[in-house]
């Protein structure tokens, strides 16, 4: 399975801290796993408040084999044919994203998880 994480579980796998059932699909050797510089971009506007170093993060995930998913203009497109349920931009392209690439986006976010049933992208856990 191809994996795109979303920025909470890319934080709560970087501290060791995600649910069992998430942990077990990161840790699968046969799942490949993706982060977007959208993740990085949020992390650095709330820096503060998470103390988190997104240049360390981003070094950590290149070690340990998440690749790189850059963004392009088909996923900008994308964003108009996403059903307007909210409007947090880093989710919406993150959405985007996984939508245009065949990924699943794996996610905790409530708001996220209304997006079940009207995208075939989501991999939501609790």
């Amino acid at each position: 399975m191809r994996l795109l994480l979303d920025t909470h579980t890319l934080l709560w796998a970087a501290r060791g801290t995600l649910p069992r059932d998430a942990s077990n699909l990161i840790e699968d050797m046969a799942n490949e796993l993706y982060f977007s510089p959208v993740n990085l971009w949020e992390i650095e506007l709330k820096r503060s408040k998470l103390s988190v170093d997104p240049q360390e993060l981003y070094r950590n995930l290149i070690i340990n084999s998440y690749r790189e998913l850059k963004i392009t203009v088909h996923h900008v497109l994308q964003l108009s044919k996403l059903p307007t349920i909210h409007t947090d931009p880093f989710d919406r392209m993150l959405l985007a994203q996984a939508s245009c690439e065949r990924l699943q986006l794996l996610t905790a976010d409530a708001t996220i998880r209304q997006y079940v049933g009207q995208m075939d992208c989501i991999l939501h856990y609790s």
